[in-house]
């Protein structure tokens, strides 16, 4: 088990939807958490493989849990069984799988060495489920002891675990192992190192970890790059092995893959009768045929798991000022990491320093032993501190565009400098990052917006740093650019009430991961706002939606539709309450109330005609200047030669209506909502004639285009202002 952490998904105790109580973090990932829990329904343990929240609305993401998914079509009990994936109320995307309580291999490796007797049984058991994932196309890719639990503790009951898809945890299992170097390379067949993969490389592996077990330690590959490489391509040591294990190893872990057993079955036929090997037949069904989609074996897309690059990467040191044609998956970053180091290293010397007694002269002492390794912003690649040869100073420059590097000495592991080059190798594509490294202590941080980029390096690293070094891989997730056109189409597909002003990103440009989508205008209707709404909600991938949109209805829309295009001239409104005098800035009124409205005229409006008019909403249009009883609209005959801001009267209260005149309303429950009050200012009369003082909202707007089309310029400037009348 692994100690939670404040900033872990869920902490022991906590509930997931409603039926899964967790018990305890099994291991952390990049992109996943994997936390033992039990059903509150049944009691039984699982184990629940949780997609972090920020990833859970990216397909990228989501595909990759539909295909692990997908595997729990392999129905045997020697390969742990996968559910479904379930979502909860606040969107995080979770996998069920069993939980398997017992040790794993690599526990038992630690422990000392397996008897023949427990080896052979695990042999069969996982050659059995070997059998049944490679009848669906599914190869495992990743055997080694860590993926291998005993139930119980029994070899009868061995299970199969974490079937390559995201090597951040290990589901079921009690620990989780790094991703070292020897861990990665110790149980992998040879073609893998050059990406090429079948159904033969999961038998060398379980092969190779058969005869780890045995020995109670773990192969060694050899002190360098290119004693790796050399060795991968020898047998296995298998003299001092009892018959018939060492043939059953020798069999399992040739090093070319058309002298193995060529199936789990074949290795199941062998253990039946151990004193007979089946010979290899053309007739035999090779497992790599029926991975490329021979007739007789169709792919199945959704549960193949098979390296993207199968080309093996040419003996040339990485040329990092270069993108690669394509991000290969996991056993493709490996393989090119391995054979640059090689290619680098050249001849039989190594890099750590660890041979500069026999062959060069001693650095000055370093303490701490420190270096940094970034590159910001898709910008140059930097490097600055110690190294420890000058091989190793020649092979760094080789991999960074800018270096201030020191030769020096320090407490370092032998392995340092090979786990630094190792670090650096997949990181080409990645544009944003940085490796601090003090003696054997390390930290990789880094951020992408690449999913498919994000997927290889989790699975690269595993979450921890390489070899000797000590630390955490923290490479994290950014949203891309949002297209600005994405949502403008969304807003201009949607707009009913005049053209709304989407705020942001700049027309051919993106929004960033934190900035906001902020549309204002006016909309005919609440169900328009929340359409608004949901659409660009779909697409934000989880940036803040704000909508500053006036909600009026379809008869002012008729209206605003119409509306010519002119200019604001400066004219404001003012309300006041007929009944008391007061002011009402806020422009609301409730039944009952007589709302008194004044024009204000800017100090250089002077000439020129005003029409003033209130589109209720009830879809009417009242004219409140000029109408039948007040005719003289002329801005110069209603100033009256009276200069700076003027205010214009052009709805009273009740009592100065029924004294003196004018147009006077009060607020009843049939009105109630949001008008609007519109001020034309014009070089002259706006229409032939005067408008009765109430029409509709469709004749006032077909007026507004027959005065357009006579004269496009006339209208010189227009202003508006919102009446709402509601409910006390």
């Amino acid at each position: 088990m692994i100690d939670s952490r404040p900033g872990d998904m869920f902490q022991p105790g906590d509930l997931l939807n409603n039926t899964y109580r967790i018990e305890a973090l099994l291991g952390r990932g990049g992109t996943s958490e994997v936390y033992k829990a039990r059903s509150e329904i049944s009691g039984n343990p699982v184990a629940l493989k949780i997609l972090k929240q920020e990833f859970s609305g990216n397909e990228d993401f989501t595909v990759l849990m539909a295909r692990e998914e997908n595997i729990r079509e392999i129905r045997h009990d020697a390969v742990v069984r996968y559910s479904e994936n379930h979502r909860t109320s606040d969107g995080r995307i979770y996998l069920l799988m069993d939980y398997i309580e017992g040790p794993g291999l690599d526990q038992k490796l630690k422990e000392g060495p397996m008897s023949v007797e427990d080896l052979m049984v695990i042999c069969r058991r996982v050659s059995e489920g070997l059998q049944a994932a490679h009848k669906r196309n599914i190869v495992h890719r990743d055997l080694s002891p860590d993926n291998i639990i005993l139930r119980g503790g029994d070899p009868e009951h061995a299970v199969i675990i974490d079937f390559g898809i995201a090597k951040d945890t290990n589901p079921g299992a009690e620990t989780i192992v790094g991703n070292e170097f020897a861990g990665k390379y110790s149980y992998a067949a040879p073609e893998q190192m050059s990406g090429q993969t079948d159904a033969r490389s999961d038998i060398y592996s379980l092969g190779a970890l058969l005869l780890a077990n045995y020995r109670g330690k773990s192969p060694s590959l050899g002190a360098n790059p290119m004693e790796v490489v050399a060795n991968k391509q020898k047998p296995l040591p298998t003299e001092d092995l009892p018959e018939p294990f060492k043939s059953l190893i020798e069999r399992m872990c040739a090093p070319n893959p058309m002298e193995r057993f060529q199936s789990a079955g074949d290795v199941l036929e062998f253990l039946k009768a151990p004193g007979a090997l089946p010979p290899l037949t053309a007739s035999s069904v090779d497992p790599l045929d029926a991975l490329l989609g021979s007739p007789t074996a169709p792919l199945d897309e959704a549960t193949i798991i098979t390296p993207r690059s199968t080309v093996s990467p040419p003996l040339e040191p990485p040329a990092r000022k270069e993108k690669p044609e394509a991000k290969g998956g996991k056993g493709g970053l490996i393989a090119v990491a391995l054979i640059a180091l090689l290619a680098i290293g050249g001849g039989g010397a190594w890099f750590s320093g660890a041979l500069d007694s026999l062959f060069a002269p001693s650095y000055p002492a370093a303490d701490p032993f420190r270096l940094i390794v970034e590159r910001a912003e898709g910008g140059p690649v930097r490097a600055a501190g110690n190294v420890p040869s000058e091989e190793g100073h020649s092979a760094l420059m080789q991999l960074v565009d800018e270096g201030e590097l020191v030769l020096a000495s320090g407490e370092i592991a032998e392995t340092w400098l090979r786990d630094i080059l190792y670090t650096l190798e997949p990181l080409a594509e990645l544009k944003d990052w940085r490796l601090s490294v003090e003696n054997n202590q390390a930290s990789l941080t880094g951020k992408t917006s690449d999913a498919d980029l994000l997927a290889d390096l989790d699975g690269f690293f595993g979450g921890d740093m390489p070899g000797a070094l000590v630390g955490l891989v923290n490479i994290t997730y950014e949203l891309p650019l949002l297209d600005h056109d994405i949502p403008r189409g969304i807003v201009e597909s949607l707009a009913d009430c005049g053209q709304l002003t989407l705020k942001g990103a700049a027309v051919g440009s993106g929004y960033a991961p934190d900035e906001a989508l902020a549309v204002s205008g006016q909309v005919s209707s609440t169900e328009t706002q929340i359409r608004i709404f949901d659409a660009l909600s779909e697409v934000a991938d989880g940036r803040p939606v704000q909508l500053q949109l006036d909600v009026l209805n379809p008869a002012l829309c008729i209206v605003e539709q119409h509306l010519p295009k002119a200019p604001p001239g400066g004219v404001s409104v003012s309300y006041s309450n007929g009944a008391t005098g007061d002011s009402n800035p806020s422009g609301r009124f409730f039944v009952g109330e007589n709302p008194v409205i004044d024009v204000v005229l800017p100090a250089d409006l002077i000439d020129g005609f005003l029409t003033v008019s209130i589109l209720d909403v009830t879809g009417n249009v009242f004219h409140l200047l000029p109408n039948l009883g007040r005719q003289e609209n002329s801005v110069a005959t209603l100033r009256d030669g009276k200069t700076g801001e003027f205010p214009l009267r052009v709805a009273f209260s009740l009592a100065a209506s029924s004294t003196g005149g004018g147009i006077a309303f009060a607020v009843d429950d049939s009105t109630l909502g949001k008008s609007k009050i519109l001020i034309l200012h014009s070089d002259g009369p706006l229409f032939d004639g005067l408008r009765p003082t109430a029409e509709s909202a469709a004749s006032f707007a077909e007026a507004l285009q027959a005065s357009a089309s006579t004269n496009a310029g006339r209208i010189l400037s227009l202003d508006s202002s919102i009446l709402t009348t509601a409910q006390p």
